[in-house]
């Protein structure tokens, strides 16, 4: 999800020195193209992809551009201030206390003014004040009081409790702030009402505005009426052809720099199929599932530009803790020792990043310069590092559990998922399981919400923030699809609860990496999850479109699209 947290993704890219040139080729001369395709492999879903249900790159990757925030990941990642949108500032450390104002000539794309009621909707959800407002994590604004704004106000503040490490990207960022108005309106209630109804945590009054936030923007096939989803920046949804594509127009109410091309389609495409699509030109950008094949094919493409470096996407498997065998450690135990990591990555993953290694924690990117730290600090994967199909089978044959049937869900198509699981059920079956392949076409949408699988394999897409992934490790209100947040397998350690709260209040960047080493040492005690690897990127794209520039973090390929242009 966009803001700190991490977002379900099945990929995303970095590396500045191998960026590339944001220049492409075409003619000076060359009439400028009116419309510009990319490919995306899952279907968008949600205007609101802040929600627990709806956290997910297919919603919030293409939103980059038409939910403006106070800030965005920009270039390499970097949290880079929207001052088209409005400007903040720190102005004291004790309390902490952060200061916004939107921008005089911020207006939603049906002229409503960006103002106090769409800040405090942002603290109605993002707080957990309100319960009834669906959330992915209240990590940093639950410990926010109430910003003081009135109706039509630009500016308002952010005192919080206690001090939070990544202050900077606690407002509402890219695709976080919505329409205070259309959800006010929806809920039966005045601009005025609603405000008064915020300030009170009134829940009664909020309960039906809270029922139209967390399921009233879903697009079933459809986009939601044109009404119900005003654009905040340069890109507005036109619309949503199932199975198809997505459309975008030029915001003309954006007050900022005119987008650059008028339209911009993103057409699903599964992503064993985008560089025959980028190679017929049906798209000019992609973002494939790197594979040596692919990457081969892409590079012997005339007029293509290819970027292959690495991003802050990690491949993970989850154990489902709450209606599952693995409940039981030593079961957890046997599978870890029994899933072949070091083969996972030798066979689908060195042949496009000849370096690429098993990931043994989960929350520091290899890129990072305090990986190695931390690292050695926790211990990293210890009686997990090397494959022991043996020792699983012991374990299992003591348990009396040889046999135990484990269903791996995972979102299809996705070839190389499918290849993971069969080199997982070809060790694991060894050990006394019996793997089954539980891919499925709605697997984020509907299963792993509803808690049907014994083991969840996916990725996060994240950033550098220290706080983006604490809802994943942290003790759930209750284990159902709206409380659960990005904690999907309904883990639960009160230590690494109180640890996480413990991170995400040391501003002290150094400080971070024993709290970060004694949280991997505990998930790694606990088998919380098994990192897998570090996702390797790919993108491409015809070299006559301009300014395309991959990004590592969560915010994709899309975080500039206002800015491409083509010949």
């Amino acid at each position: 999800m966009a803001g700190g947290a991490l977002l379900l993704s099945a990929c995303a890219g970095e590396d500045s020195a191998n960026k590339p040139e944001a220049s492409g080729s075409a003619s000076a001369s060359a009439p400028a193209a009116s419309t510009i395709t990319y490919a995306y492999e899952q279907e968008f879903h949600s205007y609101n992809g802040n929600t627990a249900a709806e956290n997910a790159t297919r919603n919030n990757g293409p939103l980059q551009r038409v939910l403006a925030g106070f800030w965005f990941y920009g270039e390499n990642g970097e949290i880079t201030p929207d001052k088209d949108f409005g400007s903040y500032e720190k102005t004291s450390d004790s309390p902490l206390t952060v200061e916004y104002t939107f921008n005089d000539k911020a207006v939603w794309s049906d002229g409503t003014p960006i103002d106090c009621d769409d800040a405090l909707l942002f603290w109605a959800y993002k707080s957990g004040k309100l319960p009834a407002f669906s959330t992915a994590g209240t990590t940093g604004v639950e410990d926010v009081k109430l910003p003081e704004c009135n109706k039509g106000e630009k500016k308002f503040t952010f005192v919080y409790n206690k001090p939070f490490a990544d202050w900077h990207a606690n407002g509402p960022g890219a695709t976080e702030l919505l329409p205070a108005h259309i959800v006010a309106k929806q809920g039966g209630l005045s601009e005025d009402e609603f405000i008064a109804a915020v300030k009170a945590t009134d829940k009664k009054k909020l309960e039906k505005a809270a029922k139209f936030f967390n399921d009233g923007w879903i697009a079933e096939g459809a986009l939601p009426a044109a009404d119900l989803i005003p654009a905040s920046g340069p890109y507005k949804l036109s619309k949503l052809d199932a199975g198809q594509s997505l459309t975008f127009v030029a915001n003309d109410k954006w007050w900022g720099t005119p987008a650059a091309t008028p339209t911009i389609v993103e057409r699903f495409i599964a992503l064993d199929e985008q560089a025959q699509a980028l190679q017929n030109r049906e798209v000019q950008i992609i973002e494939p599932q790197p594979g040596p094949d692919v990457l081969n094919q892409l590079k012997a493409l005339e007029g293509v530009k290819v970027n292959n470096t690495t991003q802050y996407t990690y491949e993970h498997l989850d154990f489902n803790f709450d209606s599952s065998e693995f409940k039981d450690k030593a079961l957890r135990e046997a599978f870890a020792k029994c899933v072949p990591r070091q083969l996972i990555v030798d066979n689908l993953i060195k042949p496009v990043a000849p370096e690429a290694k098993t990931l043994d924690i989960r929350n520091v990117a290899p890129f990072q310069s305090n990986h190695a730290a931390v690292v050695q600090a926790s211990g990293g994967p210890g009686a997990y590092a090397q494959q022991d199909i043996e020792g699983a089978k012991a374990i299992l044959e003591k348990a009396g559990k040889t046999g135990l049937e484990v269903k791996i869900g995972y979102q299809t198509p996705n070839p190389r998922r499918t290849s993971e699981v069969q080199l997982i059920k070809d060790s694991c079956d060894k050990a006394g399981f019996k793997v089954v392949d539980g891919g499925s076409e709605d697997f984020f949408g509907t299963v792993m919400p509803a808690g049907n699988f014994d083991v969840a394999l996916f990725a996060w897409a994240g950033s550098s923030l220290v706080s983006g992934w604490g809802s994943t490790y942290t003790t759930p209100t209750k284990c159902d699809g709206e409380s659960k947040g990005n904690n999907n397998g309904c883990y639960s350690n009160k230590k690494i609860d109180e640890l996480v709260k413990k991170l995400n209040a040391t501003v002290d960047v150094a400080a971070q990496d024993p709290i970060l080493a004694e949280i991997e040492k505990i998930l790694w005690a606990d088998l919380a999850t098994i990192p897998l690897f570090q996702h390797p990127g790919l993108s491409a794209w015809d070299e006559t479109v301009q300014n395309v520039i991959p990004n590592p973090a969560q915010s994709t390929i899309t975080w500039n699209m206002d800015k491409w242009s083509a010949a």
